[in-house]
C-alpha cells in the first residue's frame, strides 16, 4: 500500500484484492477519517496513483498492465490505456498534465497523451524494471530509478533523461551497489533524494551533472527490500521516510539529523505523507494495508 498526495481534505490509497476486486479508495484525512469512495477501475493490484492538478481526476497504474484516469465524482473511467507491462509508477508532466509517464516491468518507459490516447515518447533503458520516476523542475529532464545493478557498480541505477528528445542525459549518477525504490524532489532547492536499499537516503543536485552530496545522507531507518517511500514537507525543512521496522522517521533536511521516530506499525511502514496545511500531522501506511493519521 502507498499513500499519495495527502491534501488538505482527502488522500488516496491503493488497496488490492478486497472481496475478489481491486479497489482504489479515497479517504477523508482531515475530519472523519472515513472512506469516502472506492473505485474498481483495475483488475490487478494498483501500484501507484496521483491526483491531477484540477483535483477531479486520479491517475492510477496497475499490475493489470493498464493506466487509468478516473473521475472521482462520478467514478467513471475517463481514459484507460494498455501499457503491455505491469505498471509500477505513474507521474504527470509538471507543466503539461495531459501527458504522463508510465514505468514498470519493462525495458522502456512510455509517455502517453491522455487526449489522443497515444504514446508520444518512449525511453529505452535496456533494463528489466523501472522502480520510480521523478520529473525535475520544469519538466525538461526526469530521473528514473531502475533495478539494474552490476557486479562492480550501479552505473544505471539512476538515469537522467531529456524528456523531449528521449536521449539519456546521464547514467553515471549513482555508483553504489544498491537499488533505489523511491525518489523525491525538494520543493524549493535544486536537489532530490533517492531512497536506497543501503538503509539510507542519498541527496543529489537536480541540475547537471546531478552529483551526489557525499557529505550528507539520511540514516536511521531500514529498507531491506521493501518499496519504502520518502517525502519532503511542503516547506522543504523535513524529510520523512518509512521503515521496514514499522517506524516513521523525520529528518532535518539541511543537516540530515534525525528529529523524531514514530513507532507507527507492527508491519513494515511503506509510506509517510505529511499534511501540507495542518502542522505536525502525517499519514502512514503499512505492508498489511493499515492506514493511520497522526497528530
Amino acid at each position: 500500500m502507498i499513500l499519495r498526495d495527502f491534501g488538505p481534505d482527502v488522500f488516496n490509497a491503493q488497496s488490492s484484492d478486497i472481496d475478489g476486486l481491486t479497489r482504489l479508495q479515497v479517504w477523508d484525512g482531515a475530519e472523519s477519517g472515513r472512506c469516502l469512495r472506492a473505485y474498481t477501475c483495475h483488475s490487478g493490484a494498483v501500484r501507484d496513483a496521483c491526483w491531477t492538478p484540477c483535483g477531479r481526476h486520479l491517475l492510477t497504474g496497475s499490475f493489470d498492465n493498464s493506466a487509468v484516469i478516473t473521475d472521482v465524482e462520478t467514478g467513471q473511467q475517463v481514459v484507460k490505456l494498455n501499457n503491455q507491462f505491469k505498471v509500477m509508477c505513474v507521474v504527470l508532466h509538471p507543466s503539461n498534465p495531459d501527458v504522463f509517464l508510465c514505468g514498470g516491468y519493462s525495458s522502456v518507459v512510455k509517455a502517453w497523451d491522455s487526449r489522443s490516447c497515444k504514446v508520444v515518447n518512449m525511453y529505452k533503458a535496456g533494463i528489466q524494471q523501472t522502480l520510480d520516476i521523478l520529473f525535475l523542475r520544469g519538466g525538461v529532464d526526469f530521473i528514473t530509478s531502475t533495478d539494474c545493478v552490476s557486479r562492480d557498480s550501479a552505473d544505471r541505477t539512476l538515469v537522467a533523461w531529456d524528456y523531449q528528445t528521449t536521449a539519456k542525459v546521464s547514467n553515471q549518477i549513482y555508483h553504489e551497489r544498491y537499488t533505489c525504490p523511491s525518489l523525491a524532489l525538494h520543493p524549493l532547492e535544486e536537489s532530490f533524494v533517492a531512497q536506497t536499499n543501503g538503509n539510507y537516503m542519498a541527496v543529489f543536485s537536480s541540475q547537471q551533472p546531478y552529483r551526489m552530496n557525499k557529505r550528507r545522507r539520511y540514516e536511521g531507518h531500514k529498507v531491506e527490500g521493501y518499496a519504502v517511500q520518502c517525502e519532503f514537507s511542503l516547506d522543504g525543512t523535513i524529510l520523512a521516510s518509512g521503515s521496514s521496522t514499522g517506524s516513521a522517521h523525520f529528518y532535518d533536511c539541511h543537516n540530515a539529523r534525525l528529529l523524531h521516530t514514530l513507532h507507527a506499525h507492527s508491519q513494515p511502514c511503506l509510506c509517510v505523507s505529511q499534511h501540507p496545511v495542518l502542522p505536525a500531522t502525517a499519514a502512514t501506511c503499512d505492508w498489511a494495508g493499515e492506514i493511520k493519521v497522526w497528530h
